[in-house]
Formats: structure tokens, C-alpha cells, sequence
């Protein structure tokens, strides 16, 4: 292995660099993008039934806020909910921007890995390249042996940048699908907060001290 990153010269050292980030990000988000965690299902139906029994009080206010993504969102919607549904869904709006920034972290970083690593392949096939046309300049072409593995060589560095780009690229969709997802729910889950507190049907709320 190292041999071949050896043949590969300078330019094999940030595609490694690339693909060790490209690992680390995919970790992170494996573990980050879990909708359990993110949005738990049984989450809003607590928050509920705490409404109709008059037990939302600031200690659970707190806990739900911290709990998860979405609590985050929904504490924030409770905090307004008496302030009418235009504040209450602008507030909701701009905590679940904050949440889905949060969601989003890293990203584009995977994004331009995709994007350079080919290039930083073709720089080096490029490179590579330049320097067997030297070879042919100083020594002509007789030695068909030395110049084939010359450009063997200096192909190394494509098969390694697009070695990193396909499976980078094929995780960056992978996480756009998953975030784009959760964003649904988010969105699912906060609107029938709204609606079922701005209906006919919605319990007497108490003034909640926001810790």
C-alpha cells in the first residue's frame, strides 16, 4: 500500500486526508441523523397529555427542550402557544431553522470532498503525465516498458481520488434523503402541535416561566 502511495506522489496525501474526513463525517452522521433521537415518536402524545392534565410546568418545559431536536422545537411553540398561532409559528419557524442548520452540519464539507477529490486525482494523473513526456524528451521513446509504467503511475492518483468521490457521493444522498426525512416529521409533528392548540378542542394553558 504504501508503495502506491509512494508511486502516487504528493498529491495521494489530500486524497488520504480527504477520505480519513469523508470516514469521520459519515460516522458522525450515522450516529447525529437517528429519527429516534431526532424526533421520538412517542414524544408529542407525552407533551399532550401533560397539556390535558395541567402538568407542563417549567422542570418539564427545561427537559423537553434539551431532550431532543424536537423538543427543542416544541418547548419553543409551548413557550408562545399563548401569544397566538402567527408568533407561535413564527418562533416555531425559526428554532426548526436552527435545528435543521444543526441537521445539515457537515455537509458541505462531504459535498466538497466529492467534488475535489476527482480533481486532485486528475491534477496528480496530470502532473504524472508532464513527467513522462520529460522522460521521452530526455531518453526518446524506445523503452515502451519505462514509459507503460510511468503512466501507470501516474494514473494512480485518478483511481484514488474517484475511490474516495463514488462512495463519498453515495453517502452525501444517503444524508440528504435521511435529513430531508426528518425534516418531514419535524414539520408533521410541530403543525399538529399548532392545530390541535389553536382548535375548538385545546386545553386551558397556565403561564409557564420559561427557565
Amino acid at each position: 500500500m504504501f508503495e502506491i502511495i509512494k508511486a502516487g506522489g504528493w498529491v495521494m496525501w489530500p486524497i488520504i486526508l480527504c477520505s480519513v474526513v469523508a470516514l469521520a463525517i459519515s460516522i458522525e452522521k450515522s450516529l447525529s441523523l437517528n429519527t429516534a433521537k431526532v424526533a421520538p415518536a412517542n414524544l408529542l402524545p407525552q407533551v399532550w397529555n401533560w397539556l390535558k392534565q395541567n402538568q407542563l410546568d417549567a422542570v418539564r418545559l427545561k427537559e423537553l427542550r434539551h431532550g431532543s431536536p424536537l423538543g427543542r422545537i416544541l418547548a419553543t411553540g409551548l413557550s408562545t402557544s399563548r401569544q397566538g398561532r402567527d408568533i407561535m409559528k413564527e418562533s416555531i419557524e425559526e428554532t426548526a431553522g436552527h435545528v435543521v442548520h444543526d441537521l445539515q452540519r457537515y455537509m458541505n464539507t462531504l459535498g466538497t470532498i466529492v467534488e475535489i477529490t476527482p480533481l486532485l486525482g486528475l491534477f496528480g494523473t496530470v502532473l504524472g503525465m508532464i513527467e513522462v513526456f520529460s522522460e521521452i524528451v530526455l531518453q526518446g521513446s524506445g523503452n515502451t516498458a519505462a514509459l507503460a509504467g510511468g503512466i501507470s503511475k501516474a494514473l494512480i492518483t485518478t483511481a484514488a481520488g474517484l475511490s474516495v468521490a463514488i462512495p463519498a457521493l453515495v453517502l452525501h444522498r444517503h444524508f440528504t434523503r435521511r435529513i430531508d426525512s426528518i425534516v418531514v416529521t419535524l414539520e408533521q409533528e410541530t403543525l399538529k402541535l399548532v392545530d390541535a392548540l389553536h382548535s375548538d378542542r385545546k386545553p386551558e394553558l397556565r403561564e409557564i416561566q420559561i427557565p
